[in-house]
């Protein structure tokens, strides 16, 4: 039986969470693109470094696509502490390995490969670009803001993002789209995880031309200085828009938040994201799909595994 080909794009924990889930899917073979347009904190430090893509979103998708927990995984994880002023203060220990491989063979792809086969990755991990990338923002009143790290800090809201320079779409991340049965968006930060990867022109004209089903996986709640009081159907025309493709469903979790973690949320300037319309232009799915574990809302990466292999055997 030929499997399935599923793809992921996104980048950050919301899609490593999905993909953690997807997985054990034995019947499919699935393929993330990870966007590496982020410029912060050890990601950041290195890719100024050594002028190479960011591997931050890279890392934690291959943890979460690892057969199994090892030391390595554990270690990959691993984040270094000490005095602030110490040189490797702060740095991830898988930023320092995808690094080292990196600059010793001269090939990124070749670096996550390398670490996929150690980690027995379920599936393939695909740079969205490999070039060395900076994402801006276009905001309401007309600001443009430079930096994927700045871009929920300037307490303006987003128009759109984009990049001042040609970007180029990885061979590998195009051929996964031509071949795909499936695509899925998210689940992640709308601006700076999932749209970063539409807006290069070679995956917009890719997904134009590909007859895969494409559904978003719709987060639970706002992100704070990105989409502030974002509805549902904002968060899909956001998608359409940067991408220039139809959204054919969407799944949006319909669980009941506890009053307590609402409030912890809104403490910190977020809410839950909320389906304002009865009527779409496309389906919408909705489905128990959360998880409150320590008071945080996140997608259960089980609940929507089962969720997506329903819809694959319907397909």
């Amino acid at each position: 039986m030929n499997k399935k080909r599923v793809v992921v794009i996104g980048g950050g924990t919301g899609q490593a969470t999905l993909l953690r889930g997807l997985k054990l899917l034995n019947h499919i073979h699935l393929t993330a693109i990870v966007t590496v347009a982020d410029d912060g904190g050890s990601t950041g430090r290195l890719r100024r470094a050594f002028h190479i893509p960011a591997m931050g979103d890279i890392r934690n998708v291959m943890i979460s696509m690892a057969e199994s927990e090892t030391m390595l995984s554990r270690l990959m994880e691993y984040r270094f502490e000490g005095a602030p002023d110490n040189e490797i203060y702060g740095h991830n220990l898988g930023n320092l390995i995808l690094t080292a491989l990196t600059d010793r063979s001269g090939n990124f792809m070749e670096a996550i490969n390398s670490i996929s086969k150690v980690l027995n990755v379920k599936g393939d991990i695909v740079p969205s670009s490999l070039q060395v990338i900076t994402l801006f923002a276009e905001m309401a009143d007309g600001t443009i803001v430079r930096g994927e790290s700045n871009i929920p800090k300037s307490g303006n809201r987003i128009q759109r993002v984009f990049y001042q320079e040609k970007v180029r779409a990885s061979r590998q991340a195009i051929d996964a789209i031509k071949s795909a049965d499936l695509i899925i968006y998210g689940v992640g930060s709308l601006y700076t995880s999932i749209c970063p990867n539409l807006i290069i022109e070679d995956i917009a004209c890719a997904l134009k031309s590909s007859k895969a089903r494409k559904i978003y996986v719709c987060n639970a709640m706002t992100q704070p200085g990105e989409t502030d009081f974002y509805s549902m159907e904002e968060h899909v025309d956001a998608i359409i828009r940067h991408s220039g493709v139809d959204v054919d469903l969407v799944i949006k979790a319909n669980d009941s938040l506890p009053p307590e973690v609402i409030e912890r949320y809104h403490m910190m300037g977020s809410s839950v994201v909320d389906m304002k319309e009865s009527d779409h232009a496309y389906p919408v799915i909705l489905s128990n799909l959360l998880d409150f574990a320590n008071g945080l809302v996140r997608h259960d990466p089980l609940k929507v595994k089962d969720l997506i292999e329903e819809i694959l055997n319907q397909e």
